[in-house]
């Protein structure tokens, strides 16, 4: 009794390490997991292939981008790739494209990331203040006035009556109005710029002519040009129709336009001197508004200015500048560039 007492304080008094094992020491034929694991790992190389040289230079020489380039044929895209049907076929196709603000849209343009400043400028106030000034109230109940019919109807008095214009008389107790109301979603806006210029040089000297003014107009524009030929016939400048390239024309829509119209407002204009403004009566009618510059104010934009070394002075070329805009009539134009920075002088005609 003493002898189990005296074995069990032992055995918790000394260390497990020095402890003498119950079992017997005797030779086992049963192997652990942990034994063959060992094994295996002694029997591996002594080189992982994580560590190898050979992958370290085959992660170094991958280059997706410089292998895409290399490649002449382009991939086939995937079965399983969304492609954007090319045409709407209409509400009834079962696959219809996804409207232009969706990325997998082929019309998606990603942007805008900054707006413009003239872009700014109208959002914040310009776009507010004239749905503030071209505001037209109508009172609960009102009605707009019944439109008259347009065709005359069949009365069998004579078979030359149907379908034939009914031309009412002129005036009438209610006057029709001149333009739609303006309303928070027909704001006049910009829509694009034109700049065009005629070169009558190009035909009586020399093509260098065109070039000079090709590579003004798309420096202030950063829109590449496009050439034309003369289409009538100039007998005083020798110039024959689809014989001479006479002209040059910029289209300038978005960010390009917006900047040009800031450089023209900010930077050109208060430079010309003596310089009154637009001509009132410049117009179309349809919201159009043209006017001109000389030689000597196109060679006012910053990027001919710094480099105005490139060009020869006697060969900067005029332009004419159309801002087409979404308004109507010319009245709503005028009022939409005035508040932009535009200036406007002499008789008004709407």
């Amino acid at each position: 009794m003493a002898t189990s007492e005296t074995s069990r304080y032992l055995a918790r008094s000394l260390p497990r390490a020095i402890v003498p094992s119950p079992r017997s020491q005797g030779f086992s034929w049963r192997r652990n997991v942990s034994d063959q694991a060992s094994a295996a790992l002694n029997e591996l190389e002594s080189e992982s292939s994580l560590t190898s040289s050979t992958l370290g230079d085959a992660a170094k020489s991958f280059n997706p981008a410089a292998r895409a380039r290399s490649r002449k044929a382009q991939l086939p895209r995937s079965r399983y790739q969304f492609r954007s049907p090319k045409y709407d076929r209409g509400p009834l196709h079962p696959h219809r494209p996804p409207p232009p603000s969706d990325p997998s849209s082929r019309l998606f343009v990603p942007g805008p990331f900054s707006l413009p400043r003239v872009e700014q400028t109208y959002q914040s106030t310009v776009a507010s203040d004239i749905l503030t000034l071209c505001y037209v109230h109508n009172p609960p109940g009102f009605k707009p006035p019944v439109k008259a019919p347009r065709l005359r109807s069949w009365d069998d008095s004579s078979p030359y009556h149907q379908n034939r214009t009914l031309r009412g008389p002129r005036g009438g107790d209610v006057l029709r109005l001149l333009r739609k109301p303006v309303t928070f979603n027909n704001i006049p806006k910009l829509e694009r710029i034109t700049i065009h210029s005629y070169v009558k040089q190009a035909a009586t000297e020399n093509s260098s002519w065109i070039h000079i003014a090709g590579m003004a107009v798309q420096a202030i524009s950063n829109v590449r040009v496009q050439t034309y030929k003369s289409k009538t016939s100039v007998a005083t400048w020798g110039i024959a129709p689809g014989r001479d390239t006479v002209a040059v024309k910029a289209e300038l829509r978005g960010e390009d336009m917006e900047h040009f119209f800031g450089k023209l407002v900010d930077v050109v204009m208060p430079k010309i001197k003596d310089w009154e403004g637009v001509k009132g009566s410049s117009g179309d009618s349809s919201g159009n508004i043209t006017f001109g510059l000389e030689p000597e104010n196109v060679a006012l934009f910053p990027e001919i200015e710094v480099n105005y070394d490139m060009y020869p002075p006697k060969m900067i070329p005029g332009c004419h500048i159309t801002i087409h805009t979404t308004a109507r009539t010319d009245k709503d134009a005028r009022l939409l560039l005035s508040a932009m920075g535009i200036p406007f002088y002499g008789k008004l005609i709407d």
